[in-house]
């Protein structure tokens, strides 16, 4: 089955909003210093941008989660693949994420997160796509929400292709 990739975001439109998030995370932590946790792979592109455009001093830091393997449905198993390498204690956290679909992933996560002593921890998605949910999970800071659509592109694949493409796409599969 050949698959193609239609532009549901362009560049410059990811780009102006995740200025916009930046600015606005910038004035709420304004006089702090935050901890941004980037979720690998997928949230590293969104992740880099965004710091980028935030003013605040900014740590970084990674974890790297699984629950889908190379297919394009969650499992709902998750498992954590890589930790953290700092503490958390006293920190003001930000979890940076590409996408929150059924919520499993990142419901897991924070609370996962939210044990480890931090001042607070607030989460970051590029992407929201509430259609989907199967756990209750609000995000502090969302880029755009989608339709229910499969969706590649600023980090988010499909087997592993298509995280470079500088806009989301959504794949079409030809039969």
């Amino acid at each position: 089955m050949a698959e193609r990739v239609e532009v549901l975001l362009s560049e410059e439109k990811v780009n102006a909003r995740i200025r916009e998030l930046g600015e606005l995370i910038s004035k709420e932590y304004a006089g702090k210093s935050i901890h941004v946790i980037g979720i690998l792979k997928g949230g590293s592109f969104f992740m880099c941008e965004l710091a980028k455009r935030i003013t605040v001093p900014v740590s970084i830091d990674f974890m790297s989660v699984s629950s889908y393997g190379s297919s394009t449905e969650s499992s709902g198993v998750v498992k954590v693949v890589k930790d953290l390498d700092e503490s958390l204690i006293g920190k003001h956290v930000l979890v940076v994420e590409d996408i929150i679909d059924t919520g499993r992933t990142i419901s897991y996560l924070m609370e996962l997160l939210k044990g480890k002593g931090a001042v607070d921890v607030k989460l970051c998605a590029l992407l929201d796509k509430p259609e989907r949910r199967v756990v209750d999970v609000k995000a502090d800071y969302i880029g755009f929400q989608i339709p229910d659509e499969f969706v590649v592109g600023y980090g988010l694949d499909y087997a592993q292709r298509y995280r470079n493409l500088p806009y989301i796409g959504i794949v079409k599969f030809d039969s």
